[in-house]
């Protein structure tokens, strides 16, 4: 009985080594952006949720008025 545990703490130790090695191989596959591009991307994603956000005001405000106009 004590072998069969022994054994499979054996192997669950392995796999947790090995997974943590594919970890850190995978951690070091990743390629950070640079500041300028981080700065460009942040401002376009800024400037399109703005954009959107007056759109959907105007489309709101257009279906409102509409609605108004119906029920009167």
């Amino acid at each position: 009985m004590g072998e069969t545990t022994k054994t499979a703490n054996k192997v669950q130790k392995k796999v947790k080594r090995n997974w943590f090695k594919g970890l850190k191989t995978e951690f070091k596959k990743i390629v950070w952006i640079d500041k300028e591009t981080l700065t460009k991307q942040s401002v376009a994603a800024i400037i399109v949720t703005v954009l959107l956000g007056i759109i959907i005001a105007l489309v709101d405000a257009i279906i409102k008025f509409g609605i108004d106009l119906i029920i009167r």
